[in-house]
């Protein structure tokens, strides 16, 4: 039997939408108000699903308390609270978008997985701005 479970968390994190190789100007006309030299914060949602065989001896696709530990070690802790450009070493050379973000959650998350599993991330970085990544 194939099923997905799917684990929801959340965390705060201020951006700034910068590209280092346009100019001030560029950056401001490109990325408007989210190009605030003083930052600017979202509360993100992250759902993770993970897709796989069911075990038939403990009927579990995967242990809930390992995935949510995962999450929270990889994502959650690395990004809550924290101003993405300047503490978190995974956007040092990374523009923090919402798809670089869903893409580092990814990445990490994904490298913690057994390969039997497929992973999808759904970062809202608000009620209507949301992205999806898989891997590909």
């Amino acid at each position: 039997m194939i099923a997905s479970a799917i684990r929801v968390e959340r965390f705060n994190a201020a951006h700034r939408l910068h590209n280092p190789n346009w100019s001030d100007q560029a950056n401001k006309d490109f990325y408007g108000l989210c190009n605030n030299p003083n930052f600017h914060g979202h509360n993100y949602k992250l759902l993770v699903k993970v897709t796989g065989e069911v075990d038939s001896e403990s009927g579990y696709l995967i242990d809930l308390k390992i995935l949510k530990e995962i999450i929270r070690s990889e994502v959650t802790e690395r990004f809550d609270h924290k101003n993405l450009n300047l503490d978190v070493e995974d956007f040092s050379s990374l523009i923090p978008t919402a798809e670089n973000i869903a893409y580092v959650a990814w990445n990490r998350i994904n490298n913690k997985l057994d390969d039997k599993f497929d992973l999808h991330i759904t970062l809202y970085e608000t009620e209507r701005n949301i992205i999806e990544y898989d891997g590909k």
